[in-house]
Parts: C-alpha cells; sequence; structure tokens
C-alpha cells in the first residue's frame, strides 16, 4: 500500500492507495480520513493515529504541503508545522517518503483529470502540449504550472500567490492603501483567499461604502472565522455588504488568472483550484468573470482564446500527491512487486 496525504493549514486527508502506476483513473483509496489540522501538533502525530486506525504500514508515501519544500523540508505557511522528509521516514519506517508543494500535487492531478471533473468557464482553444496554469484560492492562495517535456506534462511549484498585490482600478488601490499599515507586505493571498476575504469585508464597511447590518456584526464578532459566514450571506444575497466582498474577491481573482496566463502563456489552460472557486461557480460562469479576466490591453484576444476550467473533484491534490509519489517510487525501486 501506498500513503498519499494533502495537507492544508484547515484540514489534512490522509489516505491508502494500491501500489499501482498512474493511469487515467485512480483507484479508489481503500482508506481515508481527514483530520483537523489544528488538532495535532505535527504531521507525524496524524500519521501515527492514522496508522494506528488502519493497522496498515505503507511501503511508501507522499505528502502534498501547503508551503514551499526546499531540500526535503517544508514549513506549512498557515500553520505552525515544520515537515521534514528524515523525521518521516523514521515515523514510517521507509526510505520512500516525498514531499511537494499543494499546487504542484494539484498540478500533477491536472493532466489525468476528466470531464466529469471539470467545470469549463470558457472552452477556447487548447494547445495539447502548451503550458498550463493552476491557480487556487483556498485558505491561501496557491499557485503552480505544468510543462510538457514532449512525452508527458511535469509540474513545477510556485509560490505566485505571495506575489505583490497589483491593483487595477480606483477601488483596489484604496483597497491597497487600507490594507498597507495593517501587514508588511501586502500580496495576491491577502486579498485572494478565505483567508482574504474578512480584509476585503472590513475594507468595504471600514471606507463606508455599504453599511453592516446588526445581526451580521453580531454573527461575526462571535465566529474564529469570519469567511464562512461571508460566503453565506453572499450566496443567499441577504447583506449587500457581503455580495460586494464577494465580487471584490471575484474580481482580483479574475485579474491575478490572466496573469498566470500572460506570465506562462498557458496555451494548454488555466484551472481554477482550491476550496472557494467551486463554490462559487455562478458567479464565476455568469460570463462576467471573464469579461474581467480578458481585460488585459493588447493581450486580451490572446488570453480570451485559452482554455479556463474550474476543477471540482475535491481529492486532486490527494490524487496528485499518489500520482508523484509513485511514479517517484517506480523511479527509484522500477516496477512494483504484486502482492497476493
Amino acid at each position: 500500500m501506498f500513503l498519499a496525504g494533502d495537507i492544508g493549514g484547515t484540514k489534512t486527508v490522509l489516505a491508502l492507495f494500491p501500489l499501482a502506476a498512474p493511469g487515467a483513473h485512480f483507484a479508489q483509496p481503500t482508506h481515508m480520513h481527514t483530520y483537523p489540522s489544528e488538532g495535532y501538533a505535527s504531521l507525524e502525530g496524524v500519521v501515527v493515529d492514522f496508522i494506528a486506525k488502519t493497522g496498515i504500514r505503507p511501503s511508501g508515501a507522499s505528502f502534498g504541503v501547503a508551503g514551499p519544500v526546499i531540500n526535503g523540508r517544508a514549513q506549512v505557511t498557515n500553520l505552525p508545522w515544520v515537515i521534514d522528509t528524515a523525521v518521516l521516514q523514521q515515523t514510517l519506517d521507509t526510505p520512500h517518503v516525498f514531499l511537494l508543494n499543494d499546487l504542484e500535487s494539484i498540478a500533477n492531478a491536472v493532466p489525468y483529470l476528466t470531464a466529469d471533473e471539470l467545470i469549463t468557464i470558457n472552452e477556447g482553444q487548447r494547445n495539447p502540449t502548451g503550458p498550463i496554469a493552476v491557480i487556487a484560492p483556498g485558505t491561501g492562495l496557491g499557485e503552480a504550472f505544468l510543462i510538457h517535456d514532449g512525452q508527458r506534462y511535469r509540474a513545477f511549484p510556485s509560490e505566485g500567490g505571495h506575489a505583490t498585490f497589483s491593483p487595477v482600478n480606483a477601488v483596489q488601490r484604496e483597497l491597497l492603501a487600507y490594507l498597507e499599515p495593517r501587514f508588511d507586505h501586502v500580496s495576491f493571498e491577502r486579498v485572494c483567499s478565505g483567508s482574504g476575504i474578512p480584509n476585503l469585508y472590513a475594507f468595504l464597511r471600514d471606507s463606508g461604502r455599504f453599511p453592516e447590518p446588526a445581526h451580521l456584526r453580531q454573527q461575526l464578532a462571535a465566529a474564529a472565522d469570519w469567511t464562512p459566514i461571508i460566503f453565506q450571506a453572499a450566496l443567499a444575497n441577504t447583506a449587500a455588504i457581503c455580495t460586494a466582498t464577494v465580487d471584490l474577491f471575484i474580481d482580483i481573482l479574475a485579474n491575478e488568472t490572466s496573469n498566470n496566463a500572460i506570465r506562462l502563456l498557458a496555451t494548454g489552460g488555466i484551472y481554477l483550484g482550491g476550496g472557494i472557486p467551486p463554490r462559487i461557480v455562478p458567479q464565476l460562469t455568469d460570463g462576467d468573470f471573464m469579461h474581467r479576466y480578458s481585460l488585459k490591453g493588447r493581450f486580451s484576444e490572446m488570453v480570451s482564446r485559452m482554455p479556463v476550467h474550474i476543477i471540482k473533484d475535491p481529492l486532486a491534490g490527494l490524487h496528485g500527491a499518489a500520482y508523484f509519489g509513485l511514479e517517484m517510487m517506480r523511479s527509484e525501486i522500477g516496477d512494483y512487486p504484486l502482492s497476493n
């Protein structure tokens, strides 16, 4: 068995897969469990609990981690965990342990996604070997890309979500001025992620653009995380300030999506992953997102020809980590030995 993990700031998902070559359709995991990340002091603690629950010690493991991976170590961006390949090798008693960025995990899954695992925003004209961009707003803002090497696509990580936020209109310039005294660096993640939604809401409230209903103020005061409340009110259309917050978020997401389209010349397509896009499909497919996305001056026509999709498979990161790890194991030990 092979252990794959999708490690996020909010939740950690672990699952066991049979040792097999990656294919168009992944076998269903024999065991899968979701853990609240903040409930554990380390990934090793989660892994030990998972092994105790399943009674199975895997032959190898691969973990997609929400943060940069450097020399086999990773500091989770929105969680106080330091993940070390050497420590995990000892915990799992196997040398076959691999770490990769969580967006690199999702990117590894992209070539295997089927039509029913995608929602198409823009059909476009796909180049079958062109670069592919992946942008995923969830708890944070993850970005990655894929390059075709002549035989298959290879995924690469990026920390582009931490690039400096670049406003494109007067409202966004005011937003940047509002946030600059509060943060030493205003990145796209500060305004285009689940953790950034409260920043947009506070700006619209404090700038006097929208009143804050009393019932909403009470809800937010009692909540540790404002984002689910804001999204729920926006989708139910019960508070204008929440609707405007999500609209501003989409405006910024459209800009950063087309920024990636231009940076990478993503003629192979752009894929929106993470937890937020599948929750706001009507807002992303009503035509307004593509209008904002296409506002790129002399390059408007070019980016408009690129396919844009929403990844609706909630296990894309987990599957991508497994695809990557199984390929790495195959390169280390050759074909997998079959067990009865």
